[in-house]
């Protein structure tokens, strides 16, 4: 009998329960990557075909794991990725993306460091929706649904957050040629910005269209510079000059001071109306 309480007590624990979390939904994604470029080696489609239909499906699975994953779990509703809120949230969260993106690129034109050379048929957007559709999903559903909500339920919404920030300035405080501006930038989009629109809205599809607009605006409609992004073709072919505490240098214009800015009046906006929805979650020790 003991036993079968302290299994169940460390099956429940905060930190047992992200360990599984990811493992299982990350390890599908691995999966279905590998497994979808190897059936769709054999076709005729085109690379970008292809990368779409790995992107969708990539997306699928770490969705639909997710929810029977925790459904089963935590035998909830699993209300974050509800269908009754995806429309709202997805077209605000894209929008939001979309428009911090484009106020970082307004900044560097009326420095007169930004500058179209040509633009491209609309048909060159195609190549970038795969990475930033995945990375949106994935990313988000991995860092905010598992990551983020586990730990803000143990510990509360101040600490976690803080935890999130630190984890992130960590993380990319070892990049390569990273600089003050690039990793609190970084700290402050991905640690807190992302990380404060799920809490305002308790839902995960905000997050995910954010990230996806961010990281499909950046590349492939502006021509700027995406650490994770890998830039052939994009709508508008660019020059961005000019210093780099404007441009980013070579992290982009999302790692600019505009960007650090902006973004967090965006993040601090959204916990401020997040906090008057009653939203942040006490520590487990003051309930």
């Amino acid at each position: 009998m003991c036993r079968q309480i302290t299994l169940q007590k460390t099956l429940h624990f905060f930190l047992t329960k992200i360990i599984i979390g990811i493992t299982v939904v990350g390890g599908l994604v691995v999966f279905m990557e590998w497994s979808g470029r190897l059936l769709l080696e054999k076709t005729l489609l085109t690379d970008d075909s292809k990368n779409v239909i790995i992107a969708i499906s990539d997306a699928a699975i770490a969705l639909l794991s997710y929810i029977f994953l925790f459904r089963v779990y935590e035998k909830r509703r699993i209300k974050e990725l509800s269908l009754s809120t995806f429309g709202k949230n997805a077209i605000i969260g894209f929008a939001t993306g979309l428009i911090l993106q484009s106020l970082f690129i307004l900044v560097i034109y009326i420095a007169g460091s930004y500058s179209v050379i040509r633009i491209n048929p609309v048909s060159f957007l195609l190549p970038s929706f795969a990475t930033a559709f995945t990375a949106g999903f994935v990313a988000e559903v991995l860092i905010r649904g598992i990551f983020f909500r586990l730990t803000e339920e143990k510990s509360g919404t101040v600490i976690a957050l803080i935890i999130s920030a630190l984890l992130f300035a960590v993380l990319h405080s070892g990049a390569k040629g990273a600089t003050l501006l690039s990793v609190l930038s970084t700290t402050i989009q991905a640690g807190i910005l992302l990380t404060a629109a799920y809490v305002f809205t308790r839902s995960l599809w905000f997050p995910i269209f954010l990230h996806f607009a961010w990281d499909f605006a950046e590349p492939r409609i502006y021509g700027a510079i995406n650490p994770g992004n890998t830039i052939k073709q994009s709508l508008f072919t660019s020059k961005i000059t000019g210093s780099e505490l404007l441009s980013g240098g070579q992290f982009g214009p999302g790692n600019s001071i505009q960007a650090t800015i902006f973004c967090l009046i965006a993040g601090l906006l959204f916990l401020w109306l997040a906090k008057r929805k009653n939203n942040f979650i006490k520590p487990y020790w003051k309930k």
